[in-house]
């Protein structure tokens, strides 16, 4: 019950049921009791008309009255019959029951309708004095005429019992129509990608809705305008950076050619060493930045194998300095339509990733498979693989696995999430041997005919 009263609280598509609901239950009884009533009395007024009826016609008609005896008439009910004789002949009656006629009314009734108790009976009665000057009476058993009311009282509550469930699953369905619209803008939020800014559609709102929505594409719109001026920021602030690094790198360079002291040389490695990574993080700083920006971006027919070709040339130096056994696994080439740069970034990165973390001697294999317009990469290496409870961490910026011995800058699968998220694709990251749980499995999903 607790349950229900939360509920009830936090949902206005529950309380406005609920209320819908009590307010036609409540309507219903009181018209239900409403049209018991009106029957039941409409009903008893149609006896007492016929009682009417049967007296007028006895007069009209100017019959005479015979009591039967014991005789039996085909078809007589005696519970519902109706009675008729002289009201001076109830001295006659001869029995303390209603099996026999005449009965025993009292002869000093007046004209017109009452109910007495008669021979342990209650009856209606109609008095009536004839033209003739005889004075006759028409009567019923009243629990017959309670009985018959009652059940044409409730055949008229029928209609509601019928109507009453309709109704309730009418509002349920009609309440459930009219919030439909909130649900689906829900799950249209809900299935946005963090880098989706762009505002709401209110044109197929309710005018209730529209505020809240236009209030969310503001806030949208203030939220896009701050991420743009930290991507600014953060470009500029690359941008700004990179001249002196170059310079730094190209002396850098120069110096390493001169001869110097053993010492010397071995204090200028670790300051060449940093030089070359801050410049690596300075463009890769700079490549975050464009991969997070919302603007749209041109995409043609790119094969795949064409990509995966440029990325080991650009590494393949890397590889063959640690021994690394790198190339492509699959055979039939796949063309996919999307920005050229985009899919080179991404599996530059990943193949980048997989070089540096795989130990001297190791291997790494790049794979592509077309499942129907879906278009599957993977990347696996035999290096250490990444623990699951790593595996949600790894594409937070900076965040770099302990114990690999690797310095990098924790940006590369940053780039990649970012690049994918905008352009909808699916990443996902396994062991390569799940059996000995070690080497790492990218796994990337994309539709063939762009997003």
């Amino acid at each position: 019950m607790d349950g229900f009263k939360r509920r009830l609280s936090d949902s206005v598509q529950l309380r406005l049921s609920v209320t819908l609901s009590l307010a036609i239950l409540i309507v219903a009884v009181l018209a239900g009791v409403f049209a018991f009533v009106s029957a039941l009395k409409e009903a008893h007024e149609m006896q007492d008309e016929t009682l009417r009826q049967v007296a007028v016609l006895f007069d009209r008609q100017q019959m005479t009255l015979r009591y039967p005896g014991g005789e039996q008439v085909v078809g007589d009910d005696e519970e519902s019959r109706v009675i008729v004789q002289y009201l001076v002949d109830s001295g006659k009656a001869t029995g303390n029951d209603d099996a026999t006629i005449p009965l025993p009314f009292p002869t000093s009734l007046a004209d017109g309708l009452s109910t007495l108790s008669i021979a342990g009976e209650k009856f209606r009665i109609l008095v009536r004095t004839t033209a003739a000057g005889e004075r006759i009476v028409v009567a019923q058993e009243a629990d017959v005429r309670d009985k018959e009311a009652r059940k044409s009282a409730w055949r008229s509550l029928l209609p509601f019992l019928i109507l009453f469930p309709v109704l309730l699953v009418v509002v349920a369905d009609l309440v459930r129509k009219l919030f439909r619209p909130i649900a689906i803008l829900s799950a249209e939020i809900d299935q946005r990608d963090k880098q989706a800014l762009h505002p709401i559609d209110e044109t197929h709102l309710p005018t209730e809705i529209r505020p809240f929505v236009v209030a969310i594409n503001r806030l949208l719109k203030r939220v896009a305008q701050a991420m743009e001026a930290q991507r600014r920021f953060i470009a500029d602030a690359a941008h700004e950076l990179r001249s002196p690094m170059t310079a730094l790198s190209l002396q850098a360079e120069r110096l390493s050619s001169t001869e110097m002291s053993a010492s010397a040389h071995e204090c200028f490695l670790p300051l060449s060493q940093g030089i070359e990574r801050s410049r690596k993080l300075i463009e890769q700083l700079l490549t975050l930045a464009a991969a997070q920006s919302i603007a749209e971006r041109s995409q043609t027919s790119v094969s795949v194998h064409e990509v995966f070709r440029r990325v080991l040339e650009d590494l393949l130096p890397l590889a063959e300095h640690k021994g690394i056994d790198i190339g492509v696994e699959s055979t039939e080439d796949v063309q996919i339509i999307i920005n050229e740069m985009d899919l080179f970034i991404v599996v530059k990165n990943l193949v980048d990733n997989a070089i540096r973390y795989t130990p001297a001697g190791g291997r790494v294999d790049l794979r592509v498979e077309l499942a129907q317009e879906t278009v599957i990469l993977e990347i696996k290496d035999s290096g250490p693989g990444i623990s699951v409870e790593e595996q949600s961490l790894v594409f937070d910026p900076f965040y770099r696995s302990l114990g690999t011995g690797e310095a990098g800058s924790g940006l590369g699968l940053s780039i990649v999430t970012a690049i994918t998220g905008r352009i909808g694709a699916r990443i996902r990251l396994s062991f390569s041997d799940e059996v000995n749980q070690s080497g790492l499995c990218v796994s990337l999903w994309l539709k063939r005919h762009g997003f």
